[in-house]
Formats: structure tokens, C-alpha cells, sequence
């Protein structure tokens, strides 16, 4: 395959797609319109950018020796997890803003985090929630039931997120000995998986996470019936995502 040759029949396409919407009458305007689209300009150039460089909060690892995490937290949160245990195998690393999130939950109080798009928002929430779950369980006060809600706006970033959450609690663990367990809830699923959510607790021990796939009117976040006052921690402007930190009660 000619990539290149891909790529100019795909804008011819769409030029004669859009050129199709509209007969244009005027010799003027029609004639204006073919030197624009002659010129290119209906073509952009590329976007180019490149991500911040963020502050560093320390490894998982590091994180379970200070005592912010539970130890399971240290085999969970790695990446290449995929088949038997190999080299590649890594650590996850924390941006700050990961940190003063796993710090603010494990204190009890509300948080707002703030970043731009691709610094780690979603593991800002994940790991305080499957922190907390696991801790309940080593203290013996663990409850079954929900645990948490995470509510995404669209169906895509839903099935998204719900393939890291197998890559983290799934990959690395024997079938059905995930640590926590987790479902999606949204308007694809067929109406007998809708229904067995609340009704029927998976079997190691219970629906922990939840995943639900909404309009796009709602915001992406994680919550629980249970915060408390807020406490905003704000780490470069972007997309925003609230974030209780009580969302493992």
C-alpha cells in the first residue's frame, strides 16, 4: 500500500464530497471557490505540539514504601503486563499532580484535577479508588457493593478506559482473581448484563469499579454519595475532571 497515494485519494474524495453539497451559480464565486481549493486551503496545515514536561511524583513503588499505597498497588499499576511475567515489565512513574491526588484521597477530602490532555487524569482517580478497595479489604471492614462510579461523557472514552482498567486489574492475575473488580455500565450493553450489575456481585468480591457511559452534557469524574468538603489541587490548565477523593468508601 502507497501510503501517499492513499492520502491524495482520500482528499480528492472529500473534495468531491463537498464539492457535491452545492451548485454554486454565480461564475464569481464558483471561480473563487476553485483557486481556494486549487491554493490548498481547504487543507490545513499540520498541528504540531509537544507534551510538558511534568513534574515528577516518584514511582508506585516508592509510593507503597512511604506507606501512601497498598502493596498489591505495586504489582497492579505496571505496564507490559501482557502474558507471563517478562523484563519489560515497568514500573509506572507518577506526574506530581498523581501524587497530591493519591494524597489528598488517602486524607479524606475532595479534589479537583486540572491538566492538559495526555498528563495521566485517569490514573489520578483509578489509583486512589483501587488504593482504597484494597486497603478495606486488608483492614477487614470491606463492604461488598460499588465502591465507585466513574462517569465518562461518551461511549468511546468509556470502552477506552475499561481496556486499561483490564490491562491493570486483569493482565498479570489468574481468570477471575482480579484484586478488584469493575463493569461497564452504558446504553451498549445488553439489557440482562444492565441488570445483573447491581443485582448479582461478581464473585472476588464484589462490583468495586463501575464504568458508565453517558451524554455529553455530563463531565468525566469519579464519585461517591459519601465526599466532603472540597479541596481543589490545579496542575497546569486543561480539560477538567472532578475527582472526590472519597470515591473508594
Amino acid at each position: 500500500m502507497d501510503v501517499f497515494q492513499v492520502h491524495q485519494q482520500l482528499l480528492a474524495d472529500y473534495e468531491a464530497f463537498t464539492a457535491g453539497l452545492t451548485k454554486i451559480h454565480d461564475p464569481r464565486i464558483l471561480e473563487h471557490v476553485h483557486r481556494r481549493v486549487a491554493n490548498g486551503d481547504q487543507w490545513p496545515d499540520a498541528y504540531l505540539s509537544l507534551n510538558p514536561n511534568f513534574a515528577s511524583g516518584g514511582s508506585i513503588s516508592e509510593l507503597v514504601k512511604q506507606g501512601l499505597l497498598h502493596p498489591e498497588c505495586e504489582r497492579i499499576f505496571r505496564v507490559n503486563k501482557e502474558g507471563p511475567p517478562t523484563a519489560l515489565e515497568q514500573m509506572i512513574d507518577l506526574h506530581q499532580h498523581q501524587r497530591e491526588a493519591v494524597e489528598i484521597a488517602r486524607g479524606g477530602a475532595s479534589y479537583v484535577l486540572t491538566t492538559g490532555t495526555g498528563s495521566g487524569k485517569s490514573l489520578g482517580y483509578i489509583v486512589p479508588i483501587v488504593d482504597s478497595v484494597l486497603r478495606q479489604r486488608a483492614s477487614g471492614s470491606y463492604q461488598p457493593g460499588v465502591k465507585a462510579i466513574i462517569v465518562y461523557p461518551m461511549n468511546a472514552l468509556a470502552n477506552s478506559q475499561l481496556h486499561e482498567l483490564e490491562k491493570f486489574l486483569k493482565n498479570g492475575y489468574p481468570d477471575r482473581g482480579e484484586p478488584v473488580t469493575f463493569r461497564r455500565y452504558t446504553g451498549q450493553d445488553r439489557e440482562a448484563d444492565r441488570v445483573r450489575h447491581p443485582q448479582q456481585p461478581a464473585r472476588h468480591p464484589a462490583h468495586q469499579l463501575r464504568d458508565a457511559g453517558t451524554g455529553p452534557d455530563q463531565a468525566r469524574g469519579a464519585g461517591s454519595p459519601h465526599h466532603r468538603s472540597a479541596r481543589p489541587s490545579f496542575s497546569r490548565t486543561g480539560r477538567a475532571a472532578h475527582l472526590p477523593g472519597t470515591a473508594g468508601r
